[in-house]
């Protein structure tokens, strides 16, 4: 096997140099074998194929050739059989690439196929019969049908072997395209009588070192008279045919004429079979000679077509011509674009010609119809550079800027130069990264901010405001108050930045007299790596703020003498007395000053200037006027509000000095009377005024805690309602139960302790009645006059049943006293009100007993209760301290020195006060006498 190698080199404009490589092989190699060494030949090594990502590029052809990274050799991949591939055509080889990455390169590989001996000639028939007339003249030619060879060059066919030779002998004869027209002479007149049927065998041999070869069987059949042959008018008829043309197109007539006459005169066309092909595209009327298109032809696939055309007579004799076919090519084919590798993102700092993609394109027709030009309509910094043929590189025409455009859609149109033209077109999306190229701007190139006297420190003066054109965290702004100093301060002192917002605050108030303006610089930083950064110029100015008075300079006022000014007598109308001099160290509109009169001795006398301050005479000076006059001038500015300043004025009518001497003594120390009486007076009125607010103020608090401690004690309590029974029903059984049984109703409203009592006589009970209309309290009752005084009173209350005892030892009775005999009786005095400290005893004992018991239910004491036949004092806790009773003016006591002398005292009046009951009737029980009862008696007794 012979193995060529050709190496090729040539510069491009990748920035690297591009390597051509040729290699020849023979067709049918066995896959696997080697082609050539590609890493040898380019000068490359191993790890660059390795790393580079080595591949094959052969569009959208079939890969025959493969690349093995390893060995670094190109190896078969797929069987090549040149006749399959390139049919005719000569030389045959294959055209691929071989593209490298990081950096990206590639190179042209083209592999020559050689042809070897691999096809047998081979007849379309296998056998060709004639038949020619006796008459036939020697040198009488017959067309034989060419042998077909697919191999080419020396394997192809070479040779033809017409055997036997007696009659007939093979004459080759070299065509246009360079095959041979094969004929068989009759070199020896035919003579039907002695062999009326000839057989004869045509071999066709090719030139292969291991010939091969292919035979055709020809049978002569001889016939008589027809001795001429047909003969075509041209050797070679040519024509064109537009490719895609659509079937039934007329391609070319072809003529032939035959000097016979008769049958032997009539001739038929034919198209040669030799090429397998033809008779699907074009057919030949047999009669006119007329050739048609009956099958569809492409210029891709052929550009020429080249057909043997015979005729033939009925004797059997024939001629033939060549005809020739080219096909027009048509602009049918739109230029395919193929991405062979392409870039997603780019720094848009990125150098320009910077490739972002490499393109193949390719376009199967011909001239001026495959000639191909890239190019993009959108406006975008790039450029479409021509590489190798058919291969194209998109690159960068100048710097990128991402804050013009973060991504681009890059449109490639790729367009032949056919009439009409034919374009295709593929969209490349490329995304530019952010790089921290542009510092942060402020929307103005100074600032001039203003802020009113006085104000609030910590108060937002305005904004300063940047803006950065990068992304993210490039874009991301803090501001900084720069260093620097106002009048030797630091500027820190008077004004701040917020970091993130840029808002500027006063850091203190501040004061127009002091300062006017002052300037200071605010930096903006972006959060880039490294940051960029830029500063503004802030004015800031302060407003001014009418926060001064005016103050007057002249009339001078001093304290211990009187300044006049003196006006003759003989002054006229206008005369100018004096003039008001102030000023006012606000500015603008806040120190414009005006003048007017405000009090003066004679209105009607002088007056001021309102803008320049002159007191001049209104009227002409009389000597009715008094000698001494004040005026009260009132200098006002023109602030919002208005601040104003007064001055007076003392004026002498007079024609010389000492007249009015004597007059402005008198007259100052009368002003100093008025003032000394003017501030007592004051004085003396603010003394009688907050005394006066001090003594309501306490009278006021008094009340409250005064209402506030009643309301306490006796009201606001939760604690249940807990009978009081006088001294006269003390226990005298052990079982806690009553011995009669007798009910009580107690009807109460919400705020019934706050409500009076009143005791209403019932037939057979005694009933405790909350009177809910009265709004009154026990001790208004008591202010009162007491309606249980009086002897025809309707409201009298009930003596309580002495048999209502209590079960054990201690009784109720007053709090630290023994009781006495009239106590124990019934006869003596209601017990004293309790103490403040005996009615907090009771109250937290209630309370106590109250969360001992938890929930009562019904039939136990409260505000609203029904004592029951089954309900007996055992369900009472034993209270055995102080108890207040809301509307009355008992207690029980837990005192056990006092509990056992009730105790005896109660035995005692049991056995004294009671007499024995009647059997069958239960004498009603005599009631103890109470406070109301005994002054009762007490009046009946002297009257």
């Amino acid at each position: 096997m012979r193995r060529q190698v050709l190496l090729f080199l040539s510069a491009v404009c990748l920035r690297s140099v591009l390597a051509q490589v040729s290699y020849s092989i023979p067709e049918e190699m066995s896959k696997g074998s080697v082609v050539g060494n590609i890493v040898h030949d380019l000068g490359l090594d191993l790890k660059r194929l390795k790393f580079g990502k080595a591949r094959v590029y052969t569009g959208r052809s079939v890969e025959y050739i493969g690349l093995d990274k390893e060995r670094g050799v190109l190896v078969i991949q797929e069987r090549i059989d040149r006749e399959a591939l390139c049919g005719e055509t000569s030389p045959c080889a294959l055209h691929f690439q071989i593209i490298l990455e990081n950096p990206m390169e590639f190179f042209r590989v083209t592999v020559e196929i050689t042809d070897i001996n691999d096809n047998t000639p081979s007849f379309t028939n296998a056998e060709k019969r004639f038949e020619i007339s006796e008459s036939a003249v020697t040198g009488s030619k017959f067309i034989l049908e060419k042998a077909i060879d697919l191999d080419i060059g020396m394997n192809g066919l070479q040779q033809y072997i017409l055997t036997p030779a007696d009659n007939f002998a093979l004459k080759l004869e070299n065509e246009a395209d360079g095959s041979k027209k094969v004929e068989m002479v009759l070199q020896k007149p035919l003579d039907r009588e002695k062999q009326d049927y000839i057989r004869l065998l045509l071999t066709a041999i090719d030139g292969g070192e291991l010939q091969l070869s292919g035979t055709m069987q020809i049978f002569v059949n001889v016939l008589d008279a027809n001795d001429n042959a047909p003969t075509f008018e041209k050797r070679i008829y040519k024509a064109k045919i537009n490719e895609n043309a659509p079937k039934g197109t007329s391609v070319t007539t072809v003529s032939a004429s035959d000097k016979d006459i008769g049958s032997n005169g009539e001739i038929s066309y034919l198209i040669s079979p030799s090429k397998r092909l033809l008779s699907d595209i074009f057919n030949i009327d047999q009669q006119t000679g007329v050739i048609t298109l009956v099958g569809d032809i492409d210029y891709e696939k052929a550009t020429s077509y080249q057909m043997d055309v015979e005729v033939v007579d009925k004797g059997g004799l024939s001629d033939s011509t060549k005809v020739v076919v080219d096909v027009m090519d048509m602009n049918d084919n739109s230029p395919h674009i193929n991405i062979v590798s392409k870039s997603e993102t780019i720094l848009e700092d990125s150098p320009p010609d910077t490739v972002i993609a490499m393109l193949s394109v390719s376009d199967p027709d011909s001239e001026n119809n495959g000639k191909i030009e890239c190019f993009k309509h959108d406006n975008t910094p790039f450029k479409i550079q021509a590489s190798l043929n058919g291969f194209y590189t998109l690159v960068t025409e100048v710097e990128l800027d991402r804050e013009r455009s973060h991504d681009y859609n890059i449109t490639v149109t790729c367009s032949d130069e056919g009439v009409p033209s034919l374009s295709s077109s593929v969209t490349l999306t490329l995304h530019i990264s952010d790089v921290n190229d542009n510092a942060p701007v402020f929307e103005r190139s100074s600032y001039e901010a203003y802020i009113v006297e006085n104000n609030t420190p910590g108060v937002s003066v305005f904004t300063v405001k940047a803006s950065d054109a990068d992304w993210n965290q490039n874009a991301r702004l803090s501001y900084i108050l720069e260093d620097s100093s106002v009048n030797g301060v630091p500027v820190s002192s008077y004004v701040s930045v917020s970091a993130e917002s840029g808002i500027i605050h006063a850091v203190r108030s501040f004061d127009y007299e002091q300062l006017k303006e002052f300037h200071f610089r605010v930096r903006a930083q972006d959060g880039g790596s490294p940051p960029l950064s830029s500063n503004v110029s802030v004015r800031m100015v302060i407003q001014d703020q009418n926060d001064n008075a005016p103050q007057v300079l002249y009339p001078v006022q001093t304290g211990g003498s009187v300044l006049a000014e003196m006006v003759p007598r003989s002054a006229d109308v206008g005369y100018l007395v004096t003039k008001v001099v102030a000023v006012d160290v606000d500015c603008g509109q806040n120190a414009w000053l005006s003048y007017k009169v405000h009090k003066a001795t004679d209105r009607a006398l002088f007056e001021v200037g309102l803008h320049n301050g002159e007191i001049r005479t209104v009227r002409q000076v009389t000597d009715k006027d008094a000698v001494k006059q004040r005026l009260t001038v009132v200098v006002e500015d023109n602030g919002q509000p208005s601040r104003s300043a007064t001055v007076i004025v003392n004026v002498a009518v007079a024609d010389s000095f000492p007249q009015v001497l004597s007059e402005f003594t008198d007259f100052s120390m009368h002003d100093k009377e008025y003032n000394d009486k003017l501030t007592f007076y004051l004085v003396l009125a603010l003394a009688v005024v907050s005394f006066l607010f001090i003594t309501c103020l306490l009278l006021i608090i008094s009340v409250k805690v005064y209402r506030w401690r009643q309301s306490r004690v006796l009201y606001h309590s939760n604690l249940p309602v807990i009978p009081y029974y006088p001294p006269r029903y003390s226990d005298t059984l052990g079982t806690g139960t009553l011995p009669h049984v007798y009910n009580y109703e107690v009807c109460r409203t919400t705020d019934s302790r706050k409500s009076d009592c009143k005791l209403d006589r019932a037939a057979s009970h005694n009933v405790l009645v909350m009177d809910p209309s009265s709004t009154g309290t026990m001790q208004k009752l008591h202010r009162q006059n007491n309606i249980l005084d009086e002897p025809d009173s309707p409201l009298e209350q009930k003596p309580p049943n002495n048999d209502w005892r209590f079960n054990q030892g201690p009784r109720p009775g007053p709090s630290g006293a023994a009781g006495g005999p009239e106590v124990a009786m019934g006869t003596g005095p209601w017990p004293q009100p309790p103490t403040e400290a005996e009615q907090l005893q009771a109250l937290m004992a209630a309370a106590n007993v109250s969360e001992a018991t938890g929930t009562l239910g019904p039939g136990t004491m409260g505000l609203s209760t029904r004592y029951s036949p089954q309900f007996t004092l055992q369900h009472v806790p034993d209270y055995r301290q102080n108890v207040y009773i809301p509307g009355s003016t008992a207690t029980l006591t837990s005192n056990p020195q006092q509990q056992q002398q009730q105790q005896a005292m109660a035995q005692q009046a049991g056995q004294q006060a009671l007499p024995p009951p009647q059997p069958g009737q239960p004498e009603p029980p005599k009631a103890a006498q109470t406070p109301a009862s005994k002054k009762k008696s007490t009046k009946k007794e002297k009257k």
